[in-house]
């Protein structure tokens, strides 16, 4: 099953790869914030644009009355861009075509990934799930585009003795 850990270090690879992006350690276009976090306007000097930002992931059970156990994780990612005037829509309507030009590419990707063996953490991506929603931030001077998405994969259901006490 994959970890969480496993995810970031995808989607910051994904970040450092991609020739809009281009993260690297000395000029990081890579974070993990909350959407909370980016709508109340990131108050960093270390971020440049555009940035792709990997939010945390809540999951939840299937079993459908089966024996195999699915576990859904819930996750999103950010693209976002900065502007300089709020008010420029014609400007901010360039950002979000360019931002969702990166997004289809990204998702290219992970369709890409999905049959690669050397990138199990997005075999179990569902694109039936993905959602995309606009997303501007005055306060901040940012606009993006938030992605959703669902990772289900399958739960082991044997019991491991060693971790519990006999």
């Amino acid at each position: 099953m994959t970890r969480f850990s496993d995810l970031v270090s995808y989607f910051r690879e994904l970040a450092a790869k991609h020739k809009s992006i281009l993260h690297s350690d000395m000029e990081k276009h890579f974070f993990r914030f909350e959407i909370n976090e980016v709508l109340g306007g990131l108050n960093r000097s270390d971020v440049n644009y555009p940035m792709l930002i990997l939010e945390g992931y809540n999951f939840d059970y299937t079993d459908n009355k089966s024996d195999n156990l699915l576990k859904n994780r819930h996750g999103a990612f950010i693209l976002l861009e900065h502007i300089s005037d709020p008010s420029d829509y014609e400007a901010i309507h360039q950002k979000w075509d360019a931002l969702e030009q990166i997004g289809d590419d990204i998702l290219n990707k992970i369709k890409s990934d999905k049959s690669n063996p050397l990138t199990p953490v997005v075999r179990s991506f569902d694109f039936r799930n993905v959602e995309a929603n606009l997303i501007m931030n005055e306060v901040g001077s940012t606009v993006g585009i938030r992605y959703t998405f669902v990772l289900t994969g399958s739960v082991g259901t044997d019991i491991i003795e060693s971790r519990w006490l006999q």
